[in-house]
């Protein structure tokens, strides 16, 4: 089979990403992955006619031509659930240009351990919940200079991605070198813990970004350490259609796909 004239725009970053975009290949579906950086890459299968990896970061000048350029027939959203910038790109572009839209989103994390759920970023900053705390941030590096002016009122410590970019975020915000950790996910909860006891973290600080962020293993830790932990929900987005389930977001692509006119058999 070979299909050339529509293609599947399968947006990254995520093991889930990964694994849909193995399904995708495993039925001979052509597809181009988009991620933000070179070492997502190391997630996907090699390249090959029908999986392309496209590294970097649209915007909305671009869309018109990465979609013409690429042939997009389908949108299959599997980002982030904190990616809210490409989500809505996305939705735009697949309103715009009549483009079928499909958001995966992982599943939340239903626990008993509920700790401290908080709406948004906004909500810990204007809050007084790290006043006094040895705080444990694992919430990427893109809201780390709003914790600057936090510096002189608790002693805040980061787990990031060991990027260029994310340890001069930290920097810049005020982190010293040995309230840094940069290291790359998926974190043993060993370590995870070995770390959180070194710097006698008596708060963490998280997002809701499921299992597969490591949400779980967080909230074990806290438990198992007799601390709190601040969840921060995921972004209300306004989704067209969506799906939890990794076998419709297959039949998502491969039912558009197989009766488009370009399929070939």
């Amino acid at each position: 089979m070979q299909i050339k004239s529509n293609q599947i725009w399968l947006i990254g970053g995520t093991g889930e990403s990964a694994e849909l975009a193995r399904a995708i290949l495993a039925q001979q579906l052509p597809c181009i992955v988009t991620v933000t950086t070179v070492a997502a890459k190391k997630l996907y299968p090699p390249e090959s006619e029908l999986l392309q990896i496209w590294v970097g970061q649209l915007h909305p000048e671009h869309m018109t031509q990465f979609l013409t350029q690429y042939q997009i027939g389908a949108i299959l959203d599997a980002s982030h659930p904190f990616a809210v910038e490409i989500s809505q790109l996305a939705i735009a572009a697949a309103t715009q240009s009549q483009i079928p839209y499909l958001r995966y989103e992982r599943p939340e994390v239903i626990s008993e351990t509920q700790g401290i759920i908080l709406k948004d970023f906004n909500s810990l900053l204007t809050g007084e919940f790290l006043v006094g705390h040895r705080v444990m941030l694992t919430l990427g590096y893109r809201h780390l200079a709003e914790f600057q002016p936090w510096q002189e009122r608790a002693t805040l410590f980061v787990r990031i991605l060991p990027s260029i970019v994310a340890l001069n975020a930290a920097l810049a915000a005020g982190f010293t070198p040995d309230r840094i950790v940069a290291i790359r996910p998926p974190i043993s909860p060993d370590l995870e813990l070995a770390l959180w006891q070194q710097w006698q973290i008596s708060l963490g600080v998280t997002k809701a970004s499921g299992e597969g962020g490591g949400e779980i293993t967080k909230r074990t830790i806290a438990a198992k350490l007799g601390i709190p932990l601040i969840v921060i929900q995921r972004p209300d987005v306004s989704y067209p259609r969506q799906t939890r389930d990794l076998a419709v977001a297959v039949q998502f692509c491969w039912g558009l796909l197989v009766q488009s006119p370009g399929h070939q058999e």
